[in-house]
């Protein structure tokens, strides 16, 4: 009886090896799957971003953020009327959206600064847009402090688009200052906001007017990162191209038009159609592809640089005392440098125990 117990489990045994699988090939160990772990985890936990748009009211930045990510996030806005635009302030609305794609979640949040620029002295319109990035810096620190950190929700701003008017020959005053006071707060892509107002040759001399005085005022602006030498070409190309393109001279539109028998985002002129997908009318697409596929770098420049200089000087402006208890605890260590009392009293319980 005893031995038909062991055959029996024996075979068990050998069924259950049987119908293990296992993808190993002799001398593979298996860590080259790390990657695929780390993705199907990414994807099953989802991605957050978080774009501010910056610049004068009717530049179309509302258009060109629901031409880029093909959503309607401003169907609720009320525009306000002449008598209302002289009251108003610069103030920041902040819109979140759940987008997916082939499986894939993004949590967006676009945070709009509406009068912005509108005002006859515009020299504090930006302090509420540096006080709110201070405080999503300020909120991510303190949760970042707590006791539950599992569930930080990640609302510091990853990238701004400034919103450049055409109808300048260069930077404005304003533009200047505010991208001064907020180059090492947040990620800035300048962008030239309705560029079919202009030529193809009014376009090419302002972007070179505009990176002449971005680089003569020192404004520190998002640099594309480099590629690697192990790149291949068509990457690097992409690269070469995208920071040729800066500043993108963009136009927006959610309108589809039929254009030579195909559907087409577009705008309709009286002297033809502007495709806003087509790299030869204007830079959407090179302004959506910087965005998409550098994602995830603009967030960690975020973390590793604007929000390290804002953690470092908070803390050093307000770092709290270490209290008593660590200072006992490090490994009893300048035991004589602490107070008399206190020396008396560790001694004192020793001898006790």
């Amino acid at each position: 009886m005893l031995g038909c117990c062991q055959t029996r489990r024996s075979e068990m045994s050998s069924e259950s090896v049987k119908t293990f699988s296992s993808l190993e090939t002799p001398g593979y160990v298996g860590f080259a799957n790390l990657p695929n772990q780390v993705h199907r985890k990414s994807v099953k936990k989802g991605f957050e971003f978080t774009l501010m748009v910056v610049g004068e009211s009717g530049l179309g930045k509302s258009t060109l953020v629901d031409s880029l990510f093909l959503t309607d996030l401003y169907s609720e806005r009320v525009i306000p009327d002449a008598v209302e635009k002289a009251k108003q302030t610069v103030k920041l609305d902040a819109s979140t959206v759940e987008i997916e794609e082939r499986g894939v979640k993004l949590r967006l949040t676009v945070v709009d600064t509406p009068g912005y620029g509108d005002a006859i002295d515009n020299h504090d319109s930006f302090r509420a847009i540096i006080q709110y990035i201070d405080d999503q810096f300020e909120r991510y620190l303190r949760d970042e402090s707590g006791l539950n950190r599992r569930n930080i929700v990640d609302n510091r701003i990853h990238c701004c688009f400034y919103f450049i008017s055409p109808f300048g020959h260069s930077l404005k005053p304003l533009d200047i200052e505010f991208m001064k006071q907020l180059h090492n707060k947040v990620n800035i892509v300048p962008v030239i906001a309705k560029a079919d107002c202009l030529t193809k040759k009014e376009v090419l001399r302002l972007k070179k007017k505009i990176m002449e005085e971005i680089e003569a005022n020192g404004i520190k602006i998002y640099p594309l990162p480099d590629c690697d030498s192990d790149e291949d070409d068509d990457y690097k190309e992409q690269v070469r191209q995208l920071k040729e393109a800066v500043p993108f001279a963009v136009c927006g539109a959610n309108t589809l038009l039929e254009v030579k028998g195909r559907k087409v985002r577009g705008r309709q002129y009286p002297w033809g159609v502007i495709e806003v997908e087509n790299p030869e009318h204007c830079d959407f697409i090179k302004l959506r592809t910087m965005l998409i596929t550098h994602m995830q770098d603009l967030q960690e420049v975020t973390q590793e640089v604007h929000y390290e200089n804002y953690r470092s000087e908070r803390l050093a402006k307000g770092a709290p005392k270490k209290p008593l208890v660590s200072i006992i605890c490090l490994k009893f260590r300048g035991l004589s440098q602490l107070p008399l009392t206190m020396g008396q009293k560790l001694k004192s319980r020793g001898s006790q125990g």
